[in-house]
């Protein structure tokens, strides 16, 4: 039988652009791996009416609501290839079956990428962070740090301010323009030039951060921007087109959330860039709506 859409991807973008599918009566897959982009992250922040819950409890939460649609249905196992157009496309999952569709969405999220520094990854999502909107207020204040990885770190430590004292590691990377260091002089963000060397324990349940000899820095949190690659082929294999971030490349779609290839739609961070579960669960919800109109304007 032929679904109405085929979901890749089980995330806050994912699910939400479930229910709104799922609650028009239209048949759902829903393809899911199990390994959510914030599992690194004890807890989950910011999200209304969620706030301090971990990740993956509302999102068991949100699939046993769905399950109690009849036209829905889970498949654990990944997507390994997108065959088919528009009106009639299959989807060839990890476990060998083939599930025909007439339209699917991507919402499979990012893999994250930290600089090869050592001690950064073992501590990603614990001291190590990404989103001060997400996790800054639970660093609680004083010495936090900045990892710069591209040009924009500049503007990324200025917001960062806002939580804490900061130290903005250039780590080889090209320092602020005149215009970026006024302002991070008036943000009192302080910068410690040379390339980060390795991140440690530090007393007191700080980190310490190494820039080479000498005393490192001692910071309570460390923020970075990781490089976010997307996590399948499938946009590689299609041939879908990108368009470039700061973060990395994202899939390029269009108002209604329809990829260049037409049928296939994209929701979540691979279509918006940003990281953030409220932003994420909003674009799943609008790309499902319009995705729903396509089946009957088709």
């Amino acid at each position: 039988m032929t679904e109405d859409a085929i979901i890749i991807g089980g995330g806050f973008a994912g699910l939400s652009a479930a229910m709104q599918l799922a609650r028009a009566r239209r048949r759902i897959t829903i393809l899911d791996t199990g390994l959510p982009r914030n599992r690194f992250a004890a807890r989950s922040h910011g999200f209304l009416a969620q706030d301090g819950r971990p990740g993956g409890d509302i999102l068991a939460d949100a699939r046993r609501q769905l399950a109690a649609y009849e036209t829905v249905t889970f498949r654990d196992a990944p997507a390994e290839r997108l065959e088919g157009e528009r009106d009639a496309f299959s989807v060839v999952t990890g476990d060998g079956a083939r599930i025909d569709a007439r339209r699917v969405l991507l919402a499979t999220g990012f893999e994250d990428h930290l600089p090869d520094i050592p001690g950064l990854s073992e501590r990603w999502g614990k001291t190590v962070l990404h989103c001060p909107y997400c996790h800054g207020y639970e660093v609680g204040g004083g010495p936090v740090g900045v990892l710069a990885r591209t040009s924009d770190a500049a503007r990324f430590a200025a917001v960062v301010a806002d939580w804490g004292d900061v130290t903005l590691f250039t780590n080889a990377v090209p320092e602020p323009d005149e215009r970026d260091l006024a302002v991070l002089e008036a943000r009192n963000v302080k910068l410690r030039p040379g390339r980060v060397t390795a991140v440690t324990d530090g007393p007191g349940g700080m980190l310490a951060v190494e820039t080479g000899p000498g005393i490192p820095t001692l910071v309570k949190a460390l923020f970075v921007s990781p490089e976010a690659l997307v996590r399948s082929d499938i946009p590689r294999d299609r041939g879908l087109e990108l368009k470039e971030t700061p973060i990395g490349s994202i899939l390029h779609t269009d108002d209604t959330g329809q990829t260049s290839l037409p049928g296939l739609y994209a929701a979540g961070d691979i279509a918006r860039g940003a990281a953030n579960i409220a932003l994420a669960s909003a674009n799943g919800v609008k790309t499902a709506v319009f995705l729903h109109h396509s089946l009957i304007w088709s």
